[in-house]
């Protein structure tokens, strides 16, 4: 490995997440700011700065799943807010090469990313099985696969994607930072 190369890049969306001293220095950590395309070019610059061999996303999700709560892994993330019907099928891209979707090395749960902060049932996350919502991991994904890098996603219900989600949003903005912290433990071991 060369002086930037780092073995995990971690990608988190705000710093009220996960605060970054609670991460091994070893681990460069890269806030990408809320939505796709902040996402997105943060990724592609922490990627091409740090050369690493594995990213790791950690978030807040609301969910869709009623059932789920706590910290779980994400193993296929799709694009919720893509719509160019008649072109193509919600989620897809016309006239795109690139997947509609993507998969991790391993996980449970299905993620809807999209631009826009869920407070509402839409029977298409229904349909297409989808157990959370983000606003970032389809874009960590894209460019993860870009780059030929495998990806795993850890992601904390901090909400239940309703009319409520916002309060409750702010409300457990942080409280999965431990459970997270568990995790990378373990990863790392």
């Amino acid at each position: 490995m060369n002086a930037n190369q780092s073995p995990i890049l971690l990608l988190v969306a705000l710093k009220n997440e996960l605060e970054a001293i609670s991460i091994p220095k070893s681990i460069p950590v890269a806030y990408t700011g809320v939505g796709k395309i902040n996402a997105a070019t943060v990724a592609q610059t922490a990627i091409m700065h740090h050369q690493p061999q594995l990213i790791i996303n950690f978030g807040t999700v609301g969910k869709i799943n009623l059932s789920l709560s706590g910290l779980i892994t994400i193993k296929r993330v799709v694009q919720r807010d893509m719509n160019a019907e008649p072109l193509a099928p919600r989620g897809v891209t016309p006239f795109c090469p690139k997947p509609a979707e993507y998969e991790s090395q391993s996980g449970l749960y299905t993620c809807g990313s999209g631009d826009s902060f869920v407070t509402s049932t839409d029977p298409w996350l229904l349909e297409q099985h989808i157990d959370v919502v983000d606003m970032e991991l389809f874009a960590i994904a894209a460019v993860a696969h870009q780059h030929q890098i495998p990806w795993l996603s850890f992601k904390f219900i901090s909400d239940s994607a309703d009319s409520k989600a916002g309060e409750q949003w702010h409300e457990k903005i942080n409280h999965g930072e431990e459970l997270f912290m568990e995790q990378l433990k373990q990863l790392m071991s």
